[in-house]
């Protein structure tokens, strides 16, 4: 009795220890802290990685900053391998650089971007600064697309891993926890570096980076249930002088007096402390992203062992079974939700969005939408949600405009025809209407010039706008030619006239968007333009020398009305690489004040198309068309065609034509085609190589000659470079038809 008592007492103290040793191994629940730093958060993948491998299951994820996205990302459903890939395919200088595509804007705008290197507030007649580089706009669009699958989850405790971010509330230097709203908004707010990025405002909270405050929320992690903590540490110590060469880095020391002592007492408290070796690289480094991926397997490997013991401590029972996430690219939207939108209407905003008729669109097009709308420069930041509507989705757009109304911009520019240049702009939005803009070109240098422009832009409607420019400037052209544009005295003694030329231009006009890439305008026109020299008063007065009487060619006002197609989705204006290209427009010249007595209606049609596409590795093929003719038995001769020289700003009829200097070759129309390689041999260094072909004459149209073989050709081998302040092109040209050669060289956007 005494034994069997005995047994049953070892079995029963057996019995109650196994199941004790089962409790405790179904109490293990394991946080992961993800700590911010910038590019050095990619590390985050390479451990995620290996922590994968082991067998580990992860219970909760606490992030700041890019420990915050890659958490988040996590934590919704996609696997390490998954994230390896999604990130091994982004391009972060683009994401962070907010470089929105040319086709995202509209004409106005792509004007405006290619013609400042420098735009800054200008309220109340004080310059500022902005207050960021970047508003982070292509960071939210793909982080909305990414995790559109968690898009109705608004308690973050129930995502597949529950999860929190931190951030900081810039107002009151109070730590922030993100665990409910709007996924992506979450994780944008975390990781709002001070001036790199716009803060995010989220229940009337004004947030930036989470790392400000606590860049290792390992406390916040245990809170959550968790007893037995991996962290992975991609933070660094503090720098020596020399490797603070920035303002990042600047700011990143200042905050890192307090990181670096706080982590002593943190370590302690983290089971597995993953501290990969990225000592050498930048929180910018964002071109080392798979030398840092894998910094951060290396480091994970060398505990490998300590995961290993924590995943059988694990019931294999417990381990997630991931579903594989499925990103969507459809959507079908529901409903149009705008908030914060006082000065601009909502017709202007679901213009710039261009959303299709049946609103079935594409994240990608929904994601060009919104960079429409980012284009204008009138919205500090865009955010905005998707929301499940039954089996559609509606989209809520919160917009925070832009309180900057007054710009100053500036420019400087230098080619061969208008010489040096300096452009000091002034651009003014909302002074008569909520969606107008105004702006004031006054260009100084070798020839004074002025541009100014008013627009209201109505997105998808009809929009107003009005012009007005004056450009003047001296050429020398051959007098042979001149002759048989003018009727001028024959003098053997004369090879080159001087002229100058000053023109006027007037125009009003309406446009609209046409299957969502056209433009097209229709305006009325006055021009006045006058020609003169002061070479043929020389001859007849040797007497007055410098001040030698002008003579006239041409002093007339033009009436005239216009349409005009445009199409415009080449990636870059100057070294294009793809995209397509059309311009096409139709003149009607009705009245004259007709200095020469000449004038009869006449109409100049004219068009130019053209298209950009890659054929290998940083090797692009521009193909491009043009011509122009003229309808009418008008003798005047001041908008005929001239072909010649180096330029990207078009001045009346002036082509550029590479063989021959500007205003060779003169016509009343003309047809010309070009091919040109751009070989990128380095970031923003382009080798050019191009060759054009052309017939200038006059009514070529009529007499069928436009599809004769070409009677003009010219070669052109060149190098372009671009600057901050535009776009660096020397050009060395030639033509078989000539024994001469031309060298051009312009620096800066053109205006």
């Amino acid at each position: 009795m005494h034994k069997s008592f005995t047994l049953l007492i070892f079995m029963f103290c057996f019995f109650i220890g196994a199941s004790q040793n089962t409790a405790n191994q179904e109490e293990v629940k394991v946080g992961l802290v993800l700590s911010g730093g910038g590019a050095k958060g990619f590390a985050h993948i390479g451990a995620l990685k290996v922590i994968e491998e082991a067998g580990v299951k992860i219970d909760y994820i606490g992030g700041t900053s890019m420990g915050a996205i890659i958490g988040a990302l996590y934590a919704s459903g996609y696997t390490a391998n998954e994230l390896d890939s999604i990130f091994r395919n982004t391009d972060f200088t683009q994401l962070i650089q907010d470089n929105l595509p040319r086709d995202a804007k509209t004409f106005y705008e792509k004007e405006d971007s290619e013609r400042y290197a420098l735009a800054l507030p200008f309220n109340k007649f004080k310059i500022s600064f902005p207050s960021a580089i970047s508003s982070g706009q292509n960071i939210y669009n793909e982080l909305v697309r990414l995790l559109y699958h968690v898009r109705d989850i608004k308690d973050f405790n129930k995502l597949p891993i529950p999860f929190f971010c931190i951030a900081t509330n810039v107002e009151t230097g109070n730590e922030v926890v993100l665990n409910s709203g709007y996924l992506p908004e979450a994780i944008m707010a975390s990781g709002t570096f001070p001036s790199l990025f716009e803060p995010s405002e989220i229940n009337g909270q004004v947030l930036i980076d989470g790392g400000v405050i606590n860049n290792y929320p390992v406390a916040r992690v245990q809170k959550m249930g968790a007893n037995v903590i991996i962290g992975v540490d991609v933070q660094h110590g503090l720098s020596k002088r020399e490797n603070l060469a920035s303002a990042t880095e600047i700011l990143l020391q200042i905050n890192n007096y307090r990181t670096v002592k706080d982590m002593v007492e943190k370590v302690k408290q983290t089971d597995v402390y993953i501290k990969p070796d990225i000592a050498k690289y930048s929180v910018i480094d964002f071109g080392f992203l798979n030398e840092i991926i894998n910094t951060g397997e290396i480091a994970a490997r060398e505990n490998y062992v300590a995961l290993k013991e924590l995943a059988i401590k694990q019931k294999k029972s417990n381990l997630p079974a991931r579903v594989p996430v499925v990103c969507k690219d459809t959507l079908q939207l529901e409903e149009l939700i705008i908030k914060g939108s006082e000065n601009y209407s909502r017709g202007y905003v679901k213009g710039k969005l261009r959303l299709p008729a049946d609103n079935v669109v594409t994240f990608s097009k929904m994601q060009q939408g919104i960079g429409n709308l980012a284009a204008t420069g009138n919205f500090k930041t865009i955010r905005y949600q998707l929301k499940s509507n039954q089996d559609k989705t509606d989209l809520v757009l919160d917009l925070k405009e832009n309180q900057n109304k007054m710009f100053i911009k500036m420019g400087v520019h230098y080619d061969d025809l208008l010489k040096s240049a300096a452009i000091i702009n002034l651009t003014n939005k909302n002074i008569l209407f909520d969606d107008d803009v105004s702006s004031f070109d006054f260009i100084i240098g070798d020839n004074l010039r002025y541009n100014f422009e008013y627009y209201i832009d109505k997105g998808s409607y009809w929009s107003f706008g009005f012009n007005s420019r004056f450009i003047g400037f001296e050429q020398n052209i051959n007098y042979q030619l001149f002759q048989s544009n003018f009727d001028v005295p024959n003098d053997e003694n004369i090879n080159e006239i001087n002229i100058d030329i000053s023109d006027v231009t007037n125009q009003i006009y309406m446009q609209t968007v046409v299957k969502e890439e056209f433009a097209f305008s229709i305006g009325l026109e006055h021009k006045f333009l006058k020609y003169g020299t002061r070479t043929l008063g020389q001859l007849s007065d040797v007497n007055q020398a410098s001040n030698s009487k002008r003579v006239f060619f041409e002093k007339s006002n033009y009436f005239s009305t216009y349409a005009k197609l445009t199409l415009d989705t080449y990636d870059d204006k100057f070294f294009p690489s793809r995209g397509l290209y059309f311009d096409g427009d139709f003149h009607v010249y009705l009245a004259s004040s007709d200095y020469n007595a000449n004038f009869k209606e006449f109409s100049i049609a004219q068009s130019h198309m053209g298209a950009a596409f890659p054929l290998f590795n940083k090797v692009s093929l521009n193909i491009e068309t043009e011509g122009g003719f003229k309808l009418g038995t008008s003798p005047v001769t001041s908008f005929d065609f001239v072909l010649g020289g180096f330029g990207a700003t078009r001045i009346n009829n002036f082509i550029p034509f590479y063989g021959y200097d500007f205003v060779g070759l003169p016509g009343n129309s003309f047809v010309k085609g070009l091919i040109k390689l751009d070989y990128e041999v380095a970031t923003k260094n382009h080798l050019i190589f191009a060759a054009n072909y052309a017939n200038v004459d006059d009514d070529l149209f009529r007499t069928g000659d436009w599809f004769k073989e070409p009677s003009f050709s010219g070669y052109g081998i060149g190098y372009g470079f671009e600057s901050f302040i535009g776009p660096l092109q020397i050009m060395y040209s030639w033509s078989p038809e000539r024994s001469d050669y031309n060298l051009f060289f312009s620096l800066g956007y053109w205006f």
